[in-house]
């Protein structure tokens, strides 16, 4: 089953400096607070276990205990910022909000336990429209807290697959870059953006670039452009060395209702998700699916999938 982190786009745009562990912590946090949201509202406190760390981000078990005990300190000190206009006024506000109203690590458990602040909860629980959603396993192997904070600012624009220009005084606040950090344009390029770009590339499911964009000769902005993988094409049986070359490939004629059924649990697979177009659905992606399942031509790329999910071809009659 998918884990969803969900965030305000205001919490997405937001600057901020925290490091792996700590945004880890928040990760799970939010995964846990959209699913108690009644406990959460009433001000609960949310508990991250060790055990769970570890599984999530495939790190060994002494290494969770150790990130949950550093990140203690951090997550109550750090804080974010946003821009917004003030109510009353109508005028430009910077606000200033912390994390954690109160967190405690609790050592011989190997268990955090945290309180959002008011004003963190409405931007992780009660969302509408302006709100940014991904797959937590798509950050899960991102080593870098400038990785991850940067896909988390592609998935604000996922829908159309490309950023505006963004300042570079403004990029390296979002992504948390310290003031006295990288001061040179080829240090921030080389251990923020092309490491950062580097490491999406190779454990996520986009691939993103960047442009560089200069006023006179000195680089003053960049935007990124950014895709979806194509994994479904390696799971495409005609392309599967280990498969049996003298059996044919076959097309089912699965019924209405098996098309519907089956296209709904294949778009919520794990595997297939990050598959699904940039912008669409989980609706959207399962009708995309059920057109494939009707054509023979793409039906097969799904087989070993639809065969997991309990579907049983109708034998042939001999």
């Amino acid at each position: 089953m998918s884990k969803l982190v969900t965030k305000h786009n205001k919490l997405i745009s937001a600057s901020y400096s925290l490091g792996v562990p700590e945004q880890r912590i928040i990760f799970l946090a939010i995964v846990a607070a959209r699913e108690q949201e009644k406990l959460i509202d009433a001000r609960g406190v949310l508990q991250i276990h060790a055990s769970s760390y570890q599984e999530q981000f495939k790190v060994e078990k002494h290494s969770a205990y150790k990130a949950l005990k550093s990140a203690t300190k951090g997550l109550f000190d750090a804080h974010f910022e946003y821009d917004d206009i003030h109510e009353q006024t109508g005028k430009d506000a910077n606000n200033f909000i912390r994390w954690v109203q109160k967190i405690r690590y609790i050592n011989a458990a190997g268990m955090v336990e945290l309180q959002f602040t008011d004003d963190v909860i409405p931007l992780i629980t009660r969302l509408s429209e302006q709100y940014t959603e991904y797959d937590l396993k798509q950050v899960s192997e991102l080593q870098s807290e400038y990785a991850i904070r940067l896909y988390e600012l592609m998935m604000q624009w996922k829908s159309v697959g490309k950023t505006n220009e963004i300042a570079i005084d403004n990029l390296r606040k979002k992504l948390g870059v310290k003031p006295e950090q990288y001061k040179q344009m080829c240090n921030f390029k080389t251990r923020v953006l092309e490491h950062a770009v580097k490491q999406i590339n190779e454990h996520t499911d986009i691939t993103v670039k960047y442009e560089q964009h200069k006023t006179g000769k000195t680089i003053t902005a960049v935007s990124f452009v950014f895709k979806k993988k194509q994994i479904l094409e390696h799971i495409n049986p005609a392309k599967n060395k280990n498969r049996d070359t003298a059996t044919p490939d076959l097309f089912h004629n699965m019924t209405d209702s098996q098309i519907s059924t089956f296209s709904a649990k294949l778009a919520a697979l794990p595997e297939l998700g990050s598959n699904a177009p940039i912008g669409k659905s989980t609706a959207e992606f399962a009708s995309i699916i059920a057109s494939d399942l009707a054509d023979e031509n793409k039906q097969a790329r799904y087989m070993p999938h639809l065969t997991k999910l309990g579907y049983q071809p109708k034998k042939c009659k001999t």
